[in-house]
């Protein structure tokens, strides 16, 4: 284990600082708080804010080492809504798109070119309604699979966005991955009769919910829990689930490796 004289710690960020300089290092390989700039992320959500109040509370408190350059919605949010008010009290900007399917990604794509990282605190957008009727039952779970469609209901970011944005994406699902992909995960685990609920956050590809896993967290539940309790404890899970993947992400501790793994330290 490392151990440095207490007499010494000050002295180090500038050491670190001096290494840098002599070997022209312009990307740190361990964060040095004081000196390393903060992330800039921006964050993308829906109507449900559990994940994205969580987020900007954990920020304010500087429990999240991260610089958000603004909040991103499909869903309007009133002028006097608490989420508003605590963007426009701290500066950070809300853009609300709405759209059907990914109609509107040039324009998400242009207001997060200058992130780092891009964090989906519960982001879906809706499938129209009539493209739902017309593909039918069968082809929406083969395209769910396959990562065009999050459910019947709901679609994530397209790969020509993924592929255009060329940066990390990390999504929060309200479900134990690799079980119960897609919409409804709460509801999945209620009709299994699971003992364990649990969320997943995880780098968002293109194939739907099988992104590296970076970090996992579980719930008890029993007999005894109804459908709105399980959701009550997927939600309470899901919001630390994703501060303690956001926080690991930025101290440069997820190592991800082969196709869909990672090394978490």
């Amino acid at each position: 284990m490392f151990s440095c004289p207490r007499k010494r710690m000050s002295s180090i960020p500038g050491d670190f600082f001096k290494l840098s300089k002599m070997f022209n290092a312009m990307r740190s390989v361990v964060r040095v708080p004081d000196i390393d700039p903060k992330y800039k992320v921006a964050v993308l959500a829906s109507k449900q804010e559990h994940c994205l109040v969580d987020f900007l509370y954990g920020w304010q408190e500087g429990k999240l080492p991260v610089e958000i350059t603004c909040v991103i919605s499909n869903h309007d949010r009133g002028p006097n809504s608490h989420v508003i008010r605590f963007l426009e009290r701290h500066g950070i900007p809300y853009h609300y798109l709405c759209a059907k399917e990914n109609e509107r990604e040039e324009e998400l794509l242009e207001l997060v070119q200058n992130t780092d990282f891009l964090v989906l605190a519960r982001y879906m957008q809706p499938v129209p309604l009539q493209k739902e009727a017309y593909l039918g039952y069968k082809l929406l779970e083969s395209l769910s699979s396959k990562g065009s469609l999050t459910s019947y209901f709901n679609m994530i970011l397209s790969g020509k966005f993924l592929r255009s944005y060329g940066k990390d994406v990390i999504n929060i699902h309200h479900g134990l991955l690799p079980s119960f992909k897609g919409g409804k995960p709460a509801k999945q685990a209620f009709d299994a009769g699971v003992k364990l609920i649990g969320a997943t956050s995880h780098f968002v590809t293109e194939e739907l919910d099988a992104g590296p896993i970076i970090e996992q967290m579980v719930e008890r539940v029993s007999h005894r829990d109804n459908l709105r309790t399980f959701v009550q404890k997927s939600e309470d899970v899901e919001k630390q689930c994703l501060a303690k993947a956001i926080k690991s992400y930025c101290e440069l501790r997820v190592l991800p490796y082969e196709m869909n793994k990672t090394v978490v330290f």
